[in-house]
């Protein structure tokens, strides 16, 4: 698979180390968001979309979050150490707390990745500095259907479609219908 196109959206003075949201599309077909480019003691660094790893209540079987001290159903007290079973299986000391949703498998990749990132990072930021600049939306990439606002009026047709359905207006995700 080919990156095929990096975006990024700057953040403000006030996120600390949080220097960027980046959104990777490969082949034009596929999309990677909520990668982030921090700033830390070795330099910048690729963050990976992750989740929280969770486990189970003892008592009703709820997940929680293996920072959380109760449970989120039932109000039981969990084992505050538990934490320590999920240790970075690579050597090191450090708990391992999230897990990546989506990485590269190998260093060359991952290299590549980094590369393309920063540079895209450094072309955003001379942009910014641009009288008119305008800030990327990476929230709005992704289109989907929607009638328009208060009317029942489509502002568009749907090509080879003759139903009502079929007469819609693309939106951009993450909007209200």
């Amino acid at each position: 698979m080919l990156l095929t196109e990096v975006r990024v959206k700057l953040c403000d003075g006030q996120a600390g180390r949080l220097k960027a949201f980046c959104s990777l599309t490969f082949d034009h077909a596929f999309v990677v968001r909520d990668v982030k480019l921090i700033d830390g003691n070795d330099g910048l660094f690729l963050a990976m979309p992750a989740r929280k790893l969770c486990d189970h209540c003892g008592r009703c079987g709820e997940k929680n979050h293996l920072r959380a001290r109760y449970c989120s159903n039932c109000g039981n007290r969990l084992d505050e150490n538990r934490f320590m079973r999920y240790q970075n299986g690579n050597g090191h000391s450090r708990l391992k707390l999230h897990a990546d949703i989506a990485h590269p498998i190998n260093a060359e990749c991952r290299q590549e990745i980094h590369r393309r990132v920063i540079a895209a990072y450094l072309d955003e930021l001379e942009r910014s500095k641009m009288p008119v600049y305008i800030a990327p939306n990476l929230d709005g990439e992704d289109l989907d259907i929607y009638e328009l606002p208060n009317t029942r009026i489509p502002a568009a047709v749907v090509a080879g479609g003759n139903g009502e359905a079929d007469k819609m207006q693309l939106r951009p995700t993450g909007t209200a219908h």
